[in-house]
């Protein structure tokens, strides 16, 4: 299929190259539901665009990732994010804080602070802080003020990003996981409770977003301190 200066057609997909130009950040690759051959073609056009920045697909399947290892094997994968990276990671500006309530909560964490990486704002994670131990967040308030901007995750009540929204005036995106018992119905209680958060200022994603709230973050970073788009 012939490629135009806006769109690769690879016969089952469109590849939007003109992305970067309108939003300063490449299109991403949902691999999730796509087949692994179909995985690896996407980002091998991409990176052929991009050359000089990663290129990123969230939600690889093992599967998928094995076949990006064979085919493309300069390619990262990071396990705990479920996501692999093509390309060298852009110059960082800003500072993306990464909060999560408890380490079942790591697997969209990480995702979250992969994702502001690409999207080129630095990352700082922080781990297991939730409320039931109120005094391990006390004690990182410090590193949460010095941030650009805050991603807090949570599962169960989630309760986390209204407590930190209380603590510090730090930009932030609360990101609702669907870890909890269950009448935490798969995130959607801790969804609620971040929408109906009544510390100011709390900004809420979809239910294990990780991706959403990196790319939201890393450009509130990077216009924090300067940056482009």
């Amino acid at each position: 299929m012939a490629d135009n200066e806006q769109t690769a057609d690879l016969g089952f997909a469109r590849v939007d190259l003109d992305r970067e130009r309108r939003t300063g950040d490449p299109e991403v690759v949902y691999a999730e539901g796509k087949a692994p051959e179909q995985v690896v073609a996407i980002l091998r056009r991409l990176h052929e665009e991009h050359p000089t920045r990663a290129v990123l697909a969230t939600r690889v399947s093992a599967e998928a990732a094995d076949l990006v290892a064979t085919k493309l094997p300069t390619a990262v994968h990071h396990a705990d994010a479920r996501a692999v990276t093509l390309g060298p990671l852009p110059t960082s500006q800003g500072r993306v804080c990464v909060v999560a309530a408890g380490t079942t909560d790591g697997p969209v964490a990480a995702e979250a602070a992969l994702t502001a990486q690409v999207h080129g704002a630095g990352v700082e994670r922080i781990t297991d802080v939730g409320v039931a131990g109120i005094h391990r967040l006390m004690a990182v308030r410090d590193r949460l003020e010095a941030a650009d901007c805050l991603i807090v995750v949570a599962g169960m009540e989630g309760a986390l990003p209204s407590v930190v929204g209380g603590l510090v005036g730090v930009p932030m995106i609360g990101v609702p996981t669907s870890v909890g018992y269950g009448a935490s119905f798969g995130g959607l209680a801790a969804l609620l409770a971040m929408l109906n958060s009544c510390a100011p200022g709390v900004t809420v994603v979809n239910i294990d977003n990780g991706y959403g709230a990196g790319v939201a973050a890393a450009r509130i970073a990077r216009r924090a301190r300067g940056g482009a788009q």
